[in-house]
């Protein structure tokens, strides 16, 4: 991942005023120094405290209150591997994300079609489950899963005041807390820049496959990736719990 930071930090220092890195405790030291002489506000871990799926909400939050510590108006919150591969393959979409966001306190940041189905199917499977249970208690039919949205300032301050969702069921909690409030402006968009990026770290493993989809059909084909994405949607359909209404 290094070769790329060092390629697309110009990008993204270009297109954003700021930039808030929330790392975790194991992050390589080579990749934060790139970062911190940038100029990004990085804040690594001390302890692996927010390892792991039903702790991830800690970690999202944490970096929203280090956003609110840059000047900018609008955040955009984006899982940083896929805000690079976006910054690679989909630079003028994301500039033109960045300048639209303002526009709404709350966008969800979802995929195209075409951008959802490059997922492995074992990720696309199970996040129609989740983007199922969404439109069910939200009654909006959105992707809410590639965990990138823009916020203003006052919605970033209304989440961690009053959304305490710990896990990884942000995805899920943020949006229908802000939908169910009704005092604050929500909005989706799709994208294609947030199709699968995970691959742009396994040049090794895809060329030993034999290429992309090979390397693809060997995740669908490993239970555990269905186990681990199985628990992911659980959790993510569990944080709707607070938010459904029930008879």
């Amino acid at each position: 991942m290094n070769d790329q930071i060092a390629r697309m930090l110009p990008v993204l220092t270009e297109i954003f005023d700021g930039l808030a890195i929330q790392s975790a405790h194991a992050s390589p030291p080579a990749a934060l120094e790139m970062l911190r002489a940038a100029g990004a506000t990085v804040q690594q871990e001390e302890t692996a405290r927010f390892n792991g799926l039903a702790e991830l909400g800690g970690a999202r939050r944490e970096v929203v209150r280090l956003g609110l510590q840059l000047p900018a108006d609008t955040i955009l919150f984006c899982d940083f591997d896929r805000a690079l591969h976006w910054a690679e393959y989909h630079p003028d979409e994301l500039r033109a994300i960045a300048s639209e966001l303002a526009a709404h306190d709350f966008t969800v940041l979802g995929r195209t079609a075409r951008a959802f189905a490059s997922h492995p199917a074992v990720q696309c499977h199970t996040e129609l489950i989740i983007n199922n249970v969404f439109a069910r208690c939200g009654g909006k039919t959105w992707d809410i899963t590639a965990a990138a949205r823009g916020m203003s300032r006052r919605a970033a301050e209304a989440i961690l005041a009053g959304c305490p969702e710990a896990s990884i069921g942000t995805d899920m909690a943020w949006p229908l807390f802000l939908l169910k409030g009704g005092d604050l402006s929500v909005a989706y968009r799709e994208t294609e820049g947030l199709e699968f990026e995970t691959a742009d770290r396994f040049p090794d493993e895809i060329a030993a496959a034999g290429g992309r989809e090979q390397w693809l059909d060997q995740l669908d084909d490993d239970p555990a990736q269905w186990s681990f994405r199985l628990d992911l949607a659980r959790i993510e359909v569990a944080a709707a719990e607070p938010y459904a209404q029930r008879p």
